[in-house]
């Protein structure tokens, strides 16, 4: 592939080829089936740390590579963010309880193509607001993917995805985005989960970026803890996120994550 500037918008994000698509889905088609598989791994009594395990294993059995173990010093194959972490959070001897929400998240480099992906999981029963929170998340998600055609802008995404969890009385984090990817973990654009329509680059065909919103059942406001990763919410509310990369095509666009076994939302 050429990785020449002339490759590049003038706001620097990179256009890809036509043929990198397949890439792409291979690399999102392998994250999507490891969270799919987790799924049996998550329930009232499980350590986040043996989740983190065997998303390992499933990534080396794959013929794969983690892109977080080493990233910035991270040690982990995954992020698993439990009720009020909102994102980053480590996995590690915390046992899950009867009704803990996460999210996991997972990203994966095949033939050095980067898949990137995210969902929420719920141990044991799941609690009517922390349902609602995870549905409107959810929902969020594939309010701002109808956004993504070539023509429109990231604040048309943005807009989308932030006019959606306020109308449902919810908050956006801002503080944290969505980002480019492609050959790279993290790329030009930042792909912010609100703003105004119209405004910002606008989309064009070949661009490859992630959308995950995450949402607060409280306030938008977060703080990250003592370990520079784990990031909270300041007024301790529930917390949920869902994430997709995508690629936009010559009339819309593709999303390379979708789950295998169609589990991407919990209450499957």
């Amino acid at each position: 592939m050429d990785d020449t500037q002339s490759r590049l918008t003038k706001d620097g994000i990179r256009l890809y080829e036509r043929e990198d698509f397949a890439g792409m889905h291979t690399a999102g088609a392998l994250a999507a089936r490891i969270l799919d598989e987790i799924a049996a791994a998550v329930y009232p009594g499980q350590t986040t740390a043996e989740i983190d395990r065997r998303i390992e294993e499933m990534v080396a059995r794959a013929g794969a590579t983690s892109a977080t173990i080493g990233y910035k010093g991270y040690q982990h194959a995954s992020c698993i963010s439990v009720n009020h972490v909102v994102c980053h959070g480590i996995p590690g001897g915390k046992v899950l309880k009867d009704g803990d929400i996460l999210n996991i998240d997972v990203t994966v480099i095949v033939d050095g193509w980067y898949g990137d992906s995210s969902r929420m999981y719920v141990a044991g029963k799941l609690s009517r607001k922390a349902e609602r929170l995870i549905e409107v998340t959810h929902d969020a998600l594939m309010v701002g993917i109808e956004a993504v055609k070539p023509g429109n802008t990231f604040g048309d995404i943005g807009a989308a995805i932030q006019n959606f969890v306020e109308g449902h009385r919810m908050s956006v984090v801002r503080d944290f985005c969505g980002h480019g990817l492609g050959r790279v973990f993290h790329a030009p654009p930042n792909v912010l989960h609100y703003g105004r329509p119209g405004t910002g680059a606008v989309l064009e065909e070949g661009m490859f970026f992630t959308i995950e919103p995450m949402v607060n059942l409280g306030r938008p406001e977060t703080k990250v803890l003592a370990d520079d990763w784990t990031a909270v919410t300041r007024d301790k509310s529930l917390s949920a996120q869902f994430e997709h990369s995508v690629g936009v095509t010559a009339d819309g666009v593709d999303i390379f994550t979708l789950s295998p076994a169609g589990k991407f939302h919990p209450t499957y």
